[in-house]
């Protein structure tokens, strides 16, 4: 780790914790005091320094508002009983943050940064995170190009920054979705396996098109057939079909979600069986008209567990049973909040106190 005092430090003059109603908190609305930030000039990492949240001034020309060269990532930090604070499961999402750079050209972060980062802001900002259940301290990371000139070429320098946003649940009921069959969220040889920015705006619009419909979200399909469901919006998505848990293996086309590694793992060493391979728009609508697909849920760092009650194809809506029958993703989700939130042992060692 990164000695503490290579890190400046700045306190905000003007502190808005106190003020804030932490009460059905908007996802992503509202920011602790302060922010971390470095710079990537001459071939390193500089300037490392923890700063009031606000504005940063730039020209623009940066090269990721004209190129796209941009990535982030997304964990969560709980308050456990005895008062500490928890990270769950960094280690992954800096794996991740830094497989992201190297497909996009940019440069990858140390470890000790990334992690020093993560441990020095929540510790100024420790007040930010939330007590009440199922609330936590989402923590963003996020890397952009910042040459100001004009040339398709990837960038000499770079901005890595760190904020913190105090949340609640991200989704409060079950999904009606939709499988996408026309737009593509992702294709071999592309990024799908990467946290870009580009990646979600290409999503932007058929979600729209969606909601326009009455869904609340997505399944989308492989490019080059529309038969095999990969993932569910912006999360990985589950089945549990004829007993069995299932989903889409990792590829070039989906991410390694870190809630999807971590219900696998939960799942597995219940003695679950899993399968992960290539899952069929057939098998799951015929499982949906014959009662053995018995429940489907998106899982995500934001959405962590989410249900889906609904699946639209082809014109036809197909409605899975009702809550009290999803037994395998509630017992997996309250075993993975428990763990989390440190209400029962972390036997797999996933959370990091800070």
């Amino acid at each position: 780790m990164i000695d503490t005092l290579q890190i400046k430090i700045t306190e905000s003059s003007n502190p808005r914790l106190a003020e804030t109603e932490f009460k059905d908190i908007p996802f992503g609305k509202i920011f602790t005091d302060h922010m971390f930030m470095a710079d990537f000039e001459d071939g390193e990492w500089k300037n490392l320094q923890i700063l009031p949240y606000g504005p940063i001034p730039m020209s623009p020309a940066i090269s990721a508002l004209h190129y796209g060269q941009a990535i982030f990532e997304g964990m969560k930090a709980y308050r456990l009983p005895n008062g500490e604070v928890s990270v769950f499961r960094a280690d992954k999402n800096f794996e991740r943050f830094n497989i992201s750079a190297d497909r996009i050209a940019m440069p990858t972060i140390p470890e000790e940064i990334f992690m020093q980062a993560i441990s020095t802001l929540i510790n100024i900002d420790k007040g930010w995170v939330p007590t009440q259940e199922n609330y936590s301290l989402y923590l963003r990371p996020v890397m952009f190009a910042t040459d100001s000139a004009l040339g398709v070429k990837a960038s000499d320098t770079y901005k890595f920054v760190l904020l913190a946003t105090p949340t609640g649940p991200y989704y409060t009921n079950a999904l009606k979705v939709k499988i996408e069959t026309k737009y593509t969220r992702a294709n071999e040889g592309g990024v799908g396996y990467a946290k870009t920015a580009g990646n979600y705006a290409r999503s932007l619009y058929p979600f729209a098109e969606a909601q326009k419909e009455g869904f609340d979200q997505l399944l989308w399909t492989d490019s080059a057939t529309h038969t095999l469901i990969e993932e569910s919006g912006a999360a990985n998505v589950m089945f549990v079909l004829d007993g069995k848990l299932i989903t889409a293996a990792v590829s070039e086309t989906i991410l390694n979600g870190v809630t999807r590694d971590t219900i696998i793992a939960l799942a597995k060493d219940r003695g679950i069986t899993v399968e992960e391979r290539k899952v069929t728009i057939a098998e799951i609508v015929e499982g949906a008209k014959n009662g053995k697909l018995t429940e489907a849920f998106a899982v995500g760092t934001a959405a962590t567990v989410t249900q889906i009650g609904e699946i639209g194809y082809q014109g036809e809506l197909y409605k899975l049973s009702d809550a009290s029958t999803r037994t395998i993703s509630t017992s997996l989700a309250k075993e993975l909040n428990d763990i989390r939130n440190g209400l029962t042992e972390d036997r797999f060692g996933w959370n990091w106190i800070v």
